[in-house]
């Protein structure tokens, strides 16, 4: 029942569910103290309010902002409860005492400030707004960019100003109980000294040396950096801040790219959820800012995904456009007919070429080129289940998507089924259940099914946790949490806290990679890594959601994988490891199998899950898998031969476009040198006073 009321309420726990419901008790129990009236339950039931509207706020709590939806926002509900206080003086006949002018005088004037000082913060944020946000990018010794606002200025500024009539409440109220007006006007004086000091803390940084450059000054900053660096390959990335995925899986091919990498995005919010790299990142909100850019050196950019705002980078026609995609697999999505508008498509292997051929979408297949999937690297070959420990099956379906297909995802018709029967599987295997982190999104049956998925998977890990039968390493265990914590702790330190960065401008200024920490937070993630499977039994089930441990880590400790139709399937198959695939739309295995690549060594799952054991005794007993020669062979179909590597492959195809974007280039200099010299010699051969005709000419013959 509570985690019901949570939902409704749109909290994150218990403690902010027990918050909002005092907050707004509160209220009705301030308007009855008023009333009665008494002045020690009125102070009771506002700090009861002061204090939930507090915690709320410092929890984020999606509450909050639903309140400011429908006309209770924080401004009104301070301002109910200092109208509550005007009426609870007015109701112990105070109406006619100087405290009651005095508290109506000190709220208008609290209020009349309200107004410069939300304007004070709105115009820093925005002069401090670049129009360009950098990582990796020398901006500083090019343009200064000052230092931002204090913290404790900028940050929840509305709620701290609002909490300054704290002191006015205070004070009214002991004025009211021991009938004296002058610790009220003290309150009162409090309380307008501090707001009227914190509107004037503010002005100074909308004006000279505090504000940032203008937005000329600063673009121009970015040409002398670009001319400088002279970029040769470009990753262009667009989308909402939950698809920042789809950007950070080719962050590290890009710095192992042998032409110069450049990074541009088009919103703020992937800046801010851009993994760590060490590659320069340009974010260009502005289409016309990034049309007048000067990529004049870049001969190659590539497309994650497919988003209408490519068009500002498509219309460049010197350089030459790739699609590369945020993954492999056989959904429609894979063979967009937007495809067309890229000079090539990148696919990993010949499956790739041949779903383009046989969607029939445009793309040519000259256009296609097979490159492999480079992020597949730290995917490790499976060597069979190790002695001593149980097999760990992944379960990682999908997510439900947008057009309703119950091909989508196995979570709603078939995901109880399969844990079921995995966690009462004997001999016993350990399950990992990560699900796609959009998953309930759009359904809320896939959202319902994902919530009892997990409390299926938690009571299990409970009964196995107390059956004798599983015995843990507590030391060991033990051993790896301190490391885990030693190994956060120095990661907390080497990234710095969130405030550390101070703003956009601040943190594009200081945003220049130290590649000695860059390559010692990869190790320590990479310990951490370690840690976290060690610190817990092998045999413990396990829910999975976050970005850490990482997809491809869990598919390192796992010995088989159950699906659904994505990229997470093509990736998988890297790892040589049994999986089945759910057929959650019933199409049958013969129909499934024809219509999906990536199925064609898998284990087919119905929506009861029945076929399990195949996969199961594909684990157990690796020699007698009559799947895994098909495995084999799929693996080299799907992402191409494992020599020469992918990224080698990347890296000769980034080469080879780079020449032919050159080649066009130089033709078409040359073809206008050719015309100029034309019209040059054309201009020189004229007899004075003479016209030159014009193209389309017709000397006068046959027109009227």
């Amino acid at each position: 029942m509570i985690s019901t009321a949570i939902r409704v309420a749109r909290v994150g726990s218990a403690a902010q569910l027990a918050a909002a419901v005092l907050m707004v008790a509160g209220f009705p129990a301030l308007m009855l103290a008023a009333l009665v009236p008494s002045v020690p339950a009125f102070a009771a039931a506002a700090a009861v309010t002061y204090l939930a509207d507090h915690y709320l706020h410092r929890k984020g709590s999606y509450l909050i902002n639903r309140l400011g939806k429908v006309r209770a926002g924080l401004s009104i509900r301070f301002l109910i409860r200092q109208l509550l206080l005007v009426l609870l003086l007015a109701r112990l006949s105070l109406a006619d005492n100087l405290i009651y002018y005095g508290a109506i005088a000190c709220f208008i004037a609290f209020y009349g400030l309200q107004a410069p000082h939300g304007a004070l913060v709105q115009l820093i944020r925005n002069r401090r707004r670049m129009p360009v946000a950098t990582r990796n990018v020398d901006l500083a010794s090019r343009i200064r960019i000052p230092d931002a606002p204090p913290r404790k200025l900028m940050h929840r500024s509305a709620e701290k100003m609002l909490h300054l009539d704290l002191a006015a409440v205070v004070g009214i109220l002991l004025a009211a109980q021991v009938k004296s007006a002058l610790v009220g006007f003290i309150g009162i004086g409090v309380t307008v000294a501090l707001a009227t000091l914190y509107v004037l803390a503010l002005v100074p940084f909308v004006r000279g040396r505090k504000v940032p450059p203008r937005a000329e000054k600063v673009l121009a900053a970015v040409d002398d950096w670009l001319a400088e660096y002279k970029p040769e390959t470009v990753l262009y990335f667009s989308g909402s801040k939950d698809s920042a995925y789809q950007v950070n899986m080719w962050l590290d091919t890009m710095e192992k790219l042998e032409s110069k990498p450049l990074i541009i995005l088009r919103e703020r919010a992937i800046l801010n959820n851009l993994a760590p790299t060490t590659v320069p990142v340009i974010c260009v909100p502005g289409g016309v800012h990034l049309m007048n850019m000067d990529l004049s050196t870049v001969r190659v950019a590539l497309y994650a995904a497919n988003v209408g705002k490519n068009i500002h980078m498509l219309r460049v026609p010197t350089i030459k456009h790739v699609f590369i995609g945020h993954g492999d697999s056989d959904k429609l999505a894979s063979v967009n007919p937007y495809s067309k508008v890229y000079d090539e498509v990148w696919t990993a292997g010949r499956a790739g070429r041949d779903r383009y051929a046989i969607a029939d979408v445009g793309v040519r297949d000259d256009d296609i080129v097979e490159v492999g999937r480079p992020q597949l690297a730290p995917i490790q070959t499976w060597q069979g289940v190790p002695d001593g420990r149980i097999p760990t099956v992944l379960y990682a379906p999908t997510w439900e998507g947008w057009d309703g297909n119950p091909g989508n995802t196995s979570v709603v018709l078939a995901g109880e089924n399969i844990v079921q029967q995995l966690v009462q599987a004997d001999p016993p295997v350990r399950v990992l259940y990560k699900p796609h982190p959009f998953t309930g999104n759009v359904s809320k049956e896939a959202g319902a099914a994902h919530r009892r998925i997990t409390a299926l998977v938690q009571k299990a890990a409970a009964e196995r946790a107390i059956n004798t039968r599983f015995v843990a390493d507590t030391a060991a265990q033990a051993q790896a949490k301190a490391e885990l914590d030693r190994i956060q702790a120095r990661l907390a330190q080497l990234s710095g806290s969130g405030g550390d960065r101070g703003d956009e401008a601040v943190a594009t200024r200081d945003g220049l990679v130290d590649v000695a920490r860059h390559e010692e937070v990869a190790r320590l993630r990479a310990e951490w890594n370690d840690a976290y499977w060690r610190s817990f039994p092998s045999w413990e089930h396990r829910v999975i959601t976050g970005a850490e441990p990482r997809l491809y880590d869990c598919f390192n400790v796992s010995d088989a994988m159950v699906s659904d139709i994505s990229s997470v399937v093509s990736d998988f198959i890297a790892s040589g490891k049994p999986y089945a695939v759910t057929d959650s739309a019933g199409v049958g295995v013969e129909e499934f199998k024809r219509n999906n690549t990536a199925v064609r060594a898998a284990v087919i799952l119905s929506n009861s899950a029945d076929e399990l054991g195949e996969l199961l005794g594909a684990v157990r007993a690796p020699d007698a898998d009559p799947l895994a020669g098909d495995r084999k062979e799929l693996k080299q179909y799907l992402l191409g031969p494992d020599e020469p590597t992918s990224l080698e492959q990347f890296n000769t195809a980034v080469a080879n476009l780079a020449l032919k974007a050159e080649t066009r280039n130089v033709g078409q200099q040359s073809r206008d040198a050719a015309a100029l010299a034309e019209t040059e010699a054309e201009l020189a051969n004229a007899v004075p006073g003479q016209r030159v005709p014009a193209a389309g000419d017709t000397d006068g013959v046959g027109t009227a």
